[in-house]
């Protein structure tokens, strides 16, 4: 699937990832103090860039498949890819909402906020990335539950 891709696939993620992060460096939303204030209800310019975010969002996923059969970069055709709500959207979920709660950031922001100097935000980062390990070694095991139990049969 790499290998179709069009050579400009990778540059423009790289363009996409430094416009949201100067987005999000802009509208002041890389600093945890902002989220906090918005999660107490003391400040709702979140509510606002989140919006208008859904409301861009909203748009792309109304009309660019009407106008496109495919993704132009990709080639992929454009479908839903509906998810399941399981324990696991649950957990995962609750476990994001804390942390965000208690650092402020979500991971977009965290590496928007590093980058306007905020170096204590790298226990967030940390934080972030012992969870994906964690995460990522508990579906590996019950990856090779599942695994053990259909070959037993």
């Amino acid at each position: 699937m790499a290998a179709s891709r069009h050579p400009l696939f990778m540059p423009l993620i790289y363009v996409g990832g430094l416009i949201f992060g100067f987005g999000l460096g802009f509208s002041h939303m890389a600093q945890p103090e902002v989220v906090l204030n918005f999660l107490q209800f003391e400040d709702f310019g979140l509510v606002f860039v989140m919006f208008g975010a859904a409301i861009v969002t909203g748009l792309g996923f109304a009309i660019v498949p009407r106008v496109l059969d495919s993704a132009p970069l990709t080639g992929d055709s454009y479908a839903r890819r509906l998810k399941s709500f399981d324990r696991n959207v649950l957990i995962g979920g609750s476990i994001f909402g804390v942390g965000w709660g208690l650092s402020g950031i979500c991971p977009g922001a965290a590496y928007a906020s590093l980058g306007v100097g905020n170096v204590t935000i790298l226990w967030a980062l940390a934080g972030m990335f012992v969870g994906a390990y964690l995460q990522g070694v508990w579906r590996s095991q019950d990856a090779e539950a599942s695994a053990g139990v259909t070959g037993a049969d």
